[in-house]
C-alpha cells in the first residue's frame, strides 16, 4: 500500500524534534539503513520464494516479490522503506518512524517522511549530475549506483529522483489478516476447486482488503474481495436490499467465476490475476503487445492506468502467498487462526421479513444481522423483506434443531413490511403474526442447470453441501461436470 498521508494519529513527537534535523539524518546514514536496504538476516534473497506451474516467478519481478514479502512479513508498521517505484530492488533505506506507531501518521511523522523523501531526491539528483559530468563518486553514491546496475541497469539511475516512494511495513496487519483468514480459507478453497481454478487464489483477499469485512475503497470497491458495483452485479446480487459483495463466501464464488473467465480469455494465470486489478480488456491489450510473459509486461507495458498498483499486483499476490504458506517463518510466535466458519447456510424458498425468519429459528434479528453482512439497512431494521433465493447464514445448529424452511408469509404481511417507513427501528425482534401451514407431503424439488453453473453454485443456491447434492443425484465423487438443462434433485 502506498504512503497514506491523509491518515494521522495524534501522538506528539516534541522529544524527537528537540534534536536538530540534520543530526538525525547524519545518524540514520551512519547507522547504515540505506546500505543494507533494511533487509533482515534470513530474508535477504528472493531465491527462496517458490513459485509454481500456475504462478511462476520470472526474473523480471523477483525483486518486486521480495520487496512485498518484506512489506508483509518482515517490516513492521513502525518502519518505512524509501525506494525506487520502478526498480523495487533499489531500497535507499528502511528507517524507524519516530514516535508511537498507529494506524496512520500524525502531522509530525508526515513531515519527517517528507523530509526523508526530499533528502533522497536531492542525493539522487546530485548523483545524476556527477555521472553526467564525470565527477568522482563517494562510497555511498557508488553503493546506490550498484543497486541500479543490479536491478535495472546503470541507465536506470537517470530520472530516479522522480521515482522515490515511501512504503510502510504491514507485518502486524498481515498477521491479523492471517488470523481472520482461518474463518474462510476452507470455504474459499472448496469454491476455487469447484470452479476448476487454483486453490491458492484464496490468498487474494490478503492483497485486496487484508480480510477487513467492511472494506470499501474510495472508488466504491467493497467487501473482502473488493468488487466494484458494476462487476459485482455481473457475478452476484448487488442492490439496496442485499449486497453480496459484503459476504466473503458469496463474493468468493463471484471471484472464482471472474478468475475462471479471465483465464479462459487470457490463457495465463499471472495475467488473469493481474486483470483482477487492471481488467481483462487492459490485460488483453498488454498481451497483444508483449505476449503472455508477465515479467515483460511489468517491465515494458505502458498502457493507460497500468501504474504502480497494476504493475505490482501479481508480485503482491505471490508475496502474500509466500508469507501465508510459511507462517512460522515470518511469525515465529505463532498465528491464532480463527475457527472455520461454522454457521448454517439456508437459501430462502420464499420472501419474508427478518423477524419471521428469526422467530422460526429461535434467534434474534440482531444475531442474524451480525452473521449476514450482505443485508442492507432496510432488511436489518425490518423495513424490507428478504427476497426468495437469498442466502441466509443461521447460528450453528439451527437447521439441525428446526429442520425445515420457515413457512411462507401471508401476502398481506409481506406488503405491510414493504410499506414500513424507512425511519430507524430498534433491533429487538418485533412480534409477528402466527402462520399455520397446511400439512402436505412434500414433493421432490429439482433445479435445472443454467449455463456456466457448477456443482458448487447449484449446491449453494439450494442450501446444500456438494456431498449432499451428489448423494441426492447419485453422482460419482470424482465427477464435477454438469451440463445446462440437466435436472438435479435438490430436496425431498
Amino acid at each position: 500500500m502506498p504512503l497514506q498521508l491523509s491518515q494521522a494519529p495524534t501522538q506528539s513527537l516534541r522529544r524527537f524534534w528537540s534534536v536538530p534535523l540534520f543530526l538525525l539524518i547524519v545518524s540514520l546514514l551512519l547507522n547504515g539503513c540505506a546500505g543494507s536496504g533494511g533487509k533482515r538476516d534470513g530474508f535477504d534473497s528472493a531465491s527462496d520464494i517458490k513459485g509454481s506451474s500456475a504462478f511462476p516467478i520470472p526474473n523480471e519481478i523477483k525483486d518486486n516479490v521480495d520487496f512485498w514479502r518484506h512489506v508483509y512479513g518482515v517490516w513492521g508498521r513502525g518502519e518505512v522503506a524509501i525506494h525506487d517505484d520502478e526498480h523495487l530492488g533499489v531500497i535507499y533505506e528502511v528507517a524507524t518512524i519516530p514516535g508511537t506507531s498507529q494506524g496512520g501518521y500524525n502531522t509530525t511523522q508526515k513531515a519527517w517522511i517528507e523530509e526523508r523523501l526530499s533528502t533522497h531526491v536531492a542525493a539522487l539528483r546530485d548523483l545524476e549530475n556527477r555521472l553526467r559530468s564525470g565527477q568522482r563518486l563517494s562510497a555511498r553514491e557508488k553503493d546506490t549506483l550498484a543497486k541500479f546496475e543490479h536491478s535495472g541497469g546503470k541507465a536506470a539511475v537517470y530520472g530516479a529522483a522522480e521515482r522515490v516512494r515511501a512504503q510502510r511495513g504491514l507485518r502486524e496487519r498481515f498477521q491479523t489478516s492471517l488470523e481472520v483468514s482461518g474463518r474462510y480459507d476452507e470455504a474459499f478453497r472448496e469454491i476455487m476447486r469447484s470452479h476448476g481454478v487454483p486453490e491458492d487464489l484464496a490468498y487474494l483477499p490478503h492483497v485486496e482488503s487484508s480480510f477487513q469485512m467492511k472494506a470499501k475503497s474510495k472508488v466504491g470497491a467493497s467487501g473482502v474481495w473488493q468488487f466494484m458495483p458494476a462487476t459485482g452485479r455481473a457475478y452476484m446480487t448487488v442492490n439496496d436490499t442485499v449486497d453480496e459483495r459484503y459476504d466473503p463466501i458469496l463474493a468468493a464464488d463471484g471471484a472464482a467465476r471472474y478468475l475462471a473467465q479471465a483465464y479462459g480469455r487470457l490463457k495465463s494465470w499471472p495475467l488473469a490475476v493481474t486483470s483482477y486489478n487492471h481488467g481483462q480488456g487492459g490485460m488483453a491489450k498488454a498481451k497483444a503487445l508483449h505476449g503472455d510473459h508477465i515479467g515483460k509486461i511489468v517491465k515494458n507495458y505502458n498502457g493507460k492506468a497500468f501504474g504502480f498498483a497494476s504493475r505490482n499486483y501479481y508480485a503482491e499476490f505471490l508475496a502474500a502467498r509466500e508469507v501465508a504458506r510459511n507462517p512460522r517463518r515470518y511469525f515465529p510466535t505463532g498465528i491464532n487462526y480463527e475457527r472455520p466458519w461454522p454457521h448454517d447456510r439456508l437459501v430462502l424458498a420464499s420472501a419474508m421479513p427478518v423477524d419471521h425468519l428469526a422467530q422460526h429459528y429461535r434467534t434474534s434479528r440482531a444475531q442474524l444481522a451480525d452473521l449476514n453482512l450482505h443485508w442492507g439497512d432496510a432488511v436489518r431494521g425490518g423495513r424490507a423483506n428478504l427476497p426468495a433465493g437469498s442466502t441466509i447464514w443461521l447460528p450453528e445448529g439451527s437447521i439441525r434443531r428446526v429442520g425445515r424452511q420457515p413457512p411462507p408469509v401471508a401476502s398481506a404481511m409481506l406488503a405491510q413490511t414493504a410499506a414500513k417507513p424507512t425511519s430507524s427501528r430498534p433491533l429487538a425482534a418485533a412480534p409477528t403474526e402466527r402462520v399455520i401451514a397446511k400439512k402436505v407431503t412434500p414433493a421432490p424439488r429439482y433445479h435445472v442447470v443454467q449455463p456456466q453453473e457448477t456443482l458448487y453454485r447449484v449446491a449453494a443456491i439450494n442450501g446444500l453441501s456438494i456431498g449432499e447434492l451428489r448423494r441426492l443425484n447419485q453422482l460419482n465423487p470424482e465427477n464435477e461436470h454438469i451440463r445446462p438443462g440437466q435436472k438435479l434433485k435438490v430436496g425431498i
